[in-house]
């Protein structure tokens, strides 16, 4: 089956939902039409003039980036400048250009998710600040003979997502009363009379900026004149969207022991440590891409080291005084990983749904800095 643009943006969703990207951030289709064919898909860290050139040249329709191709507003798109050359490339060729960046980093499975477990942290928990869901669990009550009817009303809106799963609902069986009033046109029995009808109750999950658009959908299709249903708010127990990881390293080392094993896992020519070499750790912090933004949350954490990518001098002297420890990775390296994971979670996704596009992971980035 044909995949379109907006196919692949549903599937990207369940992956990265664009509710969880940071207010600053700019994420979601940059270049591009909804409506375009999708046969070949690449992915990247960043839409450079590089990734783009080669993509053009292989005939790739959709380019998917971490990092946005437009992260600020433009006031005019002027050819001679990266991005606007970048824009006029991407349309000529009918290549689409779309970015997951603050939303895949702080999903459920994403990037810091990813980060921490590649180096062996384990019981991991959000570090920074929390992604408020603000779900629902609608409630709604129908006769019978119109079950599949709503159900599928239900399952046209946005309703029933829950993680990476989508159509969740839950129904069982029971016995309605009501007693028409005298103004009321009743779907079924008498004006002024007790009437019972065999009901079914079907629950499923809403977010709290889809609620009022679901009823309303779900209202048109429904027979009664007044369309019975409960909202009720919920509690998450521990909600694991949001800005960062912190967890257990298994066993206690030293810092540079720890360092070493990083570097060793995550294939680096080098990283940059600070604080004292024998400090004991057992429990760390990390952070895709820009760290300092977390260095408060870090602080306070009860984590001894800190994983991240740009940190400042003053981070290290902070840390220092502090007698804890941070291990800078690059930016690159704490974000490039997610390449290969996401082409290959993105595949999987599409074949499943019957669509036949082909996802690479595009293999020529290289880290912007060279350690000499």
């Amino acid at each position: 089956m044909e995949a379109k643009i907006f196919d692949i943006i549903k599937a990207m969703e369940t992956i990265a939902p664009i509710r969880l990207a940071e207010e600053w951030d700019n994420v979601g289709l940059q270049v591009g039409q909804k409506n375009w064919p999708v046969r070949t898909i690449w992915i990247s860290l960043d839409p450079g003039p590089d990734v783009v050139n080669d993509a053009c040249r292989n005939g790739v329709d959709l380019l998917i980036t971490h990092h946005p191709l437009i992260f600020h507003p433009l006031r005019s798109i002027n050819l001679n400048t990266s991005v606007g050359s970048i824009i006029q490339k991407a349309i000529r060729h009918q290549m689409a250009i779309f970015s997951a960046h603050t939303n895949l980093d702080n999903a459920i499975d994403g990037l810091n998710d990813i980060l921490a477990q590649r180096i062996g942290i384990e019981n991991l928990k959000v570090l920074g600040k929390v992604g408020a869901t603000e779900n629902y669990k609608l409630v709604l009550y129908v006769p019978v003979a119109y079950e599949q009817e709503i159900l599928n009303s239900i399952f046209e809106t946005k309703a029933g997502e829950i993680g990476s799963y989508t159509c969740c609902s839950f129904r069982n069986k029971g016995t309605g009363t009501y007693r028409p009033g005298s103004s009321s046109k009743p779907f079924a029995g008498k004006v002024d009379e007790i009437s019972h009808a065999d009901e079914i109750r079907i629950e499923t999950v809403v977010r709290k900026s889809d609620l009022n658009s679901v009823i309303e959908h779900v209202r048109k299709n429904h027979p009664y004149e007044t369309m019975a249903y409960d909202i009720y708010p919920l509690i998450e127990n521990e909600n694991m969207q949001g800005s960062g990881r912190i967890g257990d390293l298994g066993e206690s080392t030293e810092l540079i022991s720890f360092a070493r094993s990083i570097k060793k896992k995550l294939g680096l020519n080098s990283l940059k440590i600070a604080g004292n070499p024998d400090l004991t750790v057992n429990t760390a912090a990390v952070c895709t891409g820009s760290g300092s933004s977390l260095m408060n949350h870090f602080m306070s954490s009860g984590a001894q080291v800190y994983i991240s990518g740009d940190l400042r001098y003053h981070d290290a002297r902070a840390v220092e005084a502090a007698n804890l420890g941070l291990i800078d990775i690059g930016h690159f390296a704490s974000e490039h990983l997610i390449v290969d994971v996401l082409a290959d979670r993105l595949e999987k996704i599409l074949s499943k749904n019957g669509f036949h596009v082909k996802v690479e992971a595009y293999g020529l980035e290289n880290d912007p800095f060279t350690i000499l």
